[in-house]
């Protein structure tokens, strides 16, 4: 069993527009754009970073926000939840201003004896806020005090059919989870001593397989302190036998991928070596960062990328 991995490092998810999806997550979610970049592998599409002050690890939700997008088909074999942390007593407050800003399927729940409350983001977003002890500095605005701030993330749900779920279960053992509790069809499993976000939902559904689009989770990174540790983990699950990319500079990160049996694509990504690293802490994410590869084409990209409104 592994005992490097500290909980989850980003989750990356598609939207149809990238205004909409800053204006959602910086003014109506509260969180900081950390990083403002492009897709490595489509540069001509935004890679929108968003998270706490300086996006520590746990904390950053990223997007490719593709133009038009037509929305994803929920289903198995994805990620179906997103989920936040906020303080005890704090749900009140979330509940009035998503209501204020109409957004849809706001429902308050309990799970595992923590209150809950779950919406759809402009795409049909699945995401969610939970009361949790969470001692992790947020980002404040003006709208939103340090008593209500979404701390980084809880936990993200997995929506597996059975198969895809044992073998999820399994896989995530080795990676150092331990099985806390079961409720109905859900499966919860922690890691010990993580970074706060340290909780994966597994979830048995019958639904057909999801068909992706705006809305669905692209992938969930698990944090990993360092390359040295990187390589150790990459290692380990090489053995295991998974299909494993090689190591991949993401500038802010190195990163390597592999699908899990229930058809999540998963990523291990270092904690080095941050979003400050060409950018100062007070200015992140407000200039266009590019790619070395695609530093030659920024006259083009600032001409193709609708520039964002703060």
């Amino acid at each position: 069993m592994l005992t490097q991995i500290n909980g989850l490092h980003h989750v990356t998810a598609m939207a149809a527009n990238a205004q909409t999806n800053n204006d959602f997550f910086t003014k109506v979610l509260g969180l900081r754009r950390v990083k403002t970049t492009v897709n490595f592998d489509a540069p001509d599409v935004y890679h929108l970073y968003y998270g706490d002050e300086v996006g520590t690890p746990g904390s950053v939700m990223t997007y490719f926000p593709f133009p038009n997008a037509a929305r994803g088909r929920p289903g198995t074999g994805e990620v179906g939840t997103t989920v936040f942390s906020v303080p005890g007593g704090a749900l009140p407050f979330w509940q009035d201003r998503l209501a204020a800003h109409r957004m849809t399927g706001v429902e308050s729940t309990t799970r595992f004896g923590e209150a809950r409350l779950s919406f759809a983001g402009p795409d049909g977003d699945g995401l969610a806020l939970v009361e949790a002890a969470d001692d992790r500095a947020p980002w404040t605005t003006a709208e939103i005090s340090e008593e209500v701030a979404i701390r980084g993330f809880h936990s993200v749900d997995m929506r597996l059919s059975t198969r895809g779920a044992e073998a999820n279960i399994e896989l995530l053992r080795f990676m150092g989870y331990e099985l806390v509790a079961t409720e109905d069809n859900v499966t919860r499993m922690r890691v010990a001593g993580g970074n706060g976000a340290d909780v994966v939902d597994i979830t048995e559904s019958d639904l057909p397989f999801a068909a992706q689009g705006a809305g669905s989770v692209h992938h969930v990174a698990f944090s990993v302190k360092d390359r040295a540790t990187q390589l150790e983990v990459r290692q380990a699950l090489v053995d295991a036998g998974a299909q494993i990319t090689p190591v991949i500079d993401r500038d802010y990160f190195w990163a390597v991928y592999f699908r899990s049996p229930g058809g999540v694509l998963f990523e291990i990504a270092t904690d080095e070596p941050g979003f400050d690293r060409d950018e100062d802490r007070d200015s992140l994410g407000q200039a266009l960062k590019l790619p070395t590869q695609h530093e030659h084409l920024r006259p083009k990209l600032e001409k193709i990328l609708e520039p964002i409104r703060d």
